[in-house]
Order: C-alpha cells, then structure tokens, then sequence
C-alpha cells in the first residue's frame, strides 16, 4: 500500500462486494500478479511492484470469509481448531481478477482472498500500532506548555477528536481549553473516547484539599513528579483532569516526558537506568478500606510495543523487594529520577485555568503539583477519571479509518 492509512473508499475497479474481508476496513483493490505453491505447501503471493506474502493454509482457511470461516455479520471466525482437517491443504491457487482464488482440500472448500486485505498483512498495517502515531520524546525547552486544543470542537467533532489524540498518541499530553467547568464535562470527553476505568476513588473522582484527605493530593503539599495507581498490576493507561475551580496563588501542575527522563538516564547515567528497571519495589496503596498491592521496577521496560511503564508514585512505594546490597543503589537511582523530572530541562510547569482539562499518558507522563497554603474561601477542585490505553487505541483506530493520511511508524 502507497498509503499508510487503511482507511478508502470503493472504486469502480474494487468489487468489494463480491469480495468481502475478514474485519471492516475497505481496501484498494491492490490486484495480484501471481501466486503460487511452495514446496512446503504455503501459497506465495507477489505484487507488481516487488511485494510478497507467505501465507500458511490454515492460516487461510480460518480467514476465509463465510460459513464455517469469517462470519460476515461479526467478522470473526466460527471455525473451531479441534475441527481442522490435519492434513489441510491448498488443492488450487490462481488469480482471478487481481484476488487470490483457492481450493481447500480434502474439503473441497472454495475461497476467494480480497488482494488489498492480504496486502495490508504483506505491509504489517495490521500490526497493533500500525496506524498509530509514533511516540516522540520531549523536553521543557520544546514543550513550555501542553500542546492545547480547542476544547468544544474535542467534545463534539471528531475530526477534532482524531486530531488532539494523534497529538496525545506522539507526545502523551495534551490540554483542551474553553471546556466550561460543568461538573459531568470530563465524563462526556471520556465517553468520547472509550469506558472508564473504575477504582477505589470511582469512576470520576475529586482532587480537593480535604479537612480528612486520604491522599496527599487532596492537600496544599507539593506533589513530586509520579505516576498513579503503580499498586496496581496494570496502571491506568490514560488519566483526564478538569480543572473546575481554581483560586489558589501557586499550585502550578508540572509535567515530565518519562520516555525523554528514559532516555537521558540510559545514556548517560546507565547504572541508575539499571537500577531502575531491574529491581523491584512491592507497591502498597495504604488505605483504611483497601489493601492493593503490585510488585515490579520503577521503570518497567516491558516488551518494548509501549512507551516505558512507570511505577513512581513514592507514597505508596512500601517495601525493597531486592538484596540487601542493593537497597542503597536503588534509593540512589530513586533520587536521581525525581530530581531528573523536577528539572527545567524536562519539567514543564503551567498554571490549570478553569475549564482547562489535561489528558497524559499515565503510565509515561510523570506528572505533580507545586505546593500551595490553603485558606478559606480559596479552592483548587479537579474532576478526574482513567481510561484503558486500548480503549484510547481502539478510538483512534476507528477515526483514522474515515480518512487515509500518512502516519508515522510506531518505533
């Protein structure tokens, strides 16, 4: 595919109709110029242009669009593996009109493979995050200030919508502003996106100061740079803050792209990077009415398809699970990481105006707050909730699918 956006309209030349594909995107009828059997029994697919496919005859037949394969109502497959014949293979293979034609044997099985489906495999956009902007690292120097959007248009465009969560998807912060400070408005913008994430806090949730607070945020303190919910054994993906009242004097939120922290300790402070994403810390939420506990580095690598996971919320912090020998290095690399994303260099700090909401990547984004006095008369509310990363990946999924554009390759 010349594109790579998946997302196109039919043409006279594409008989979608009587090829139907196995999901629900429309492809360009990107025709065929051979296909053949290997000698191990795959089908091997080339296009005019130097493009190949290796395609497994299971494979194949799972996919095969109709009953007893693809559902065309669910597009998904009906077809049981315990169902398979063990001795599947391509009888026939040719093509008819640019699409792949097949014969399964020893059912004698029929199919027809859409061209532009089985080249969009060919060229991996049907990875996970093909179509999904790559991640881009950034400072306080590039970065003063959240890149804003116009909040009204997010809420009810979704041509604005796509645009602000490609900007969330490359950076992992942005802000939308003029949203108004009604109390169900981030609500409304999570909807927007996918379902929320419930916690003990609830599905929304206020930051407050509170005369009995049961979490620092709801004082006047400063809040270090962190990440929420590392008691958990998945943290919320993504984190949405509506500032709905704020008459406060400092309190300013900070921000810090923990994939550009990431990268600068790596490079040119190995050993902590080491000891931040190798040992382990038992993570313990310590709370009158719940007991939510997770074990793992402050920094979790993980496979390496999403941004750093960070655990990094050191009030809930409770226990070196590591040799003795390490617990010194370990509260070392701790040091270094807080003092890293408090810096001007990879700090931003911006005041949260009213009607102001800001939606970060919590598991990248290690964000906090400078502390402010509380007095009376004087308030600082945000409404807040989490959602899922793949709910935030489905959605924008979904939006690039109405309009093919170039997006960069996620790294």
């Amino acid at each position: 595919m010349t594109e790579r956006g998946i997302a196109h309209p039919p043409t006279p030349d594409c008989p979608t109709a009587d090829c139907p594909t196995p999901d629900f995107y429309e492809y360009p009828w990107t025709a065929l110029s051979s296909a053949c059997l290997t000698a191990h029994g795959t089908a091997d697919l080339a296009w005019p242009d130097g493009a190949t496919l290796e395609c497994h005859p299971t494979w194949l037949r799972e996919n095969a669009p109709g009953p007893g394969g693809i559902n065309l109502a669910t597009r998904e497959c009906e077809l049981d593996p315990a169902h398979l014949p063990a001795d599947l293979t391509l009888g026939r293979i040719c093509v008819a009109g640019g699409a792949l034609d097949v014969t399964f044997e020893p059912e004698h099985r029929d199919a027809t493979f859409h061209p532009g489906w089985l080249r969009h495999v060919a060229d991996d956009m049907h990875q996970p995050f093909a179509v999904i902007p790559a991640p881009e690292p950034w400072t306080a120097a590039s970065h003063p200030e959240p890149t804003t959007y116009d909040g009204p248009a997010t809420l009810c465009d979704d041509d604005s919508l796509e645009t602000a969560l490609c900007g969330l998807a490359r950076f992992g912060l942005i802000r939308l502003s003029a949203c108004g400070t009604d109390a169900d408005t981030v609500a409304r913008l999570a909807h927007r996106i996918g379902a929320m994430r419930d916690s003990n806090f609830g599905l929304t949730w206020h930051v407050d100061v509170d005369i009995a607070p049961t979490t620092v945020a709801n004082t006047g303190l400063r809040l270090a740079p962190h990440t929420d919910l590392p008691t958990r054994e998945v943290p919320p993906g993504l984190q949405l803050l509506h500032c709905v009242e704020n008459t406060v004097e400092g309190g300013w939120s900070t921000m810090a792209d923990g994939l550009a922290i990431a990268e600068h300790l790596r490079d040119c402070e190995p050993g902590a990077f080491e000891a931040l994403t190798t040992l382990e810390w038992i993570f313990f939420n310590r709370s009158p009415d719940y007991d939510h506990r997770w074990q793992g580095p402050v920094i979790d690598t993980g496979d390496g398809r999403i941004p750093y996971t960070y655990r990094a919320f050191h009030p809930v912090r409770a226990f070196p699970a590591m040799a003795a020998a390490d617990v010194e290095r370990a509260y070392a690399a701790l040091g270094l990481l807080s003092a890293t994303a408090a810096s001007n260099h990879f700090g931003m700090r911006y005041p949260f105006r009213p009607g102001d909401i800001v939606v970060f990547d919590n598991r990248r984004v290690l964000h906090g707050r400078e502390a402010f006095e509380p007095r009376p008369g004087i308030r600082r509310r945000l409404i807040g909730t989490y959602i899922d990363t793949d709910e935030f990946y489905s959605r924008l999924r979904v939006l690039l699918r109405r309009s093919p554009q170039e997006i960069p390759a996620h790294g």
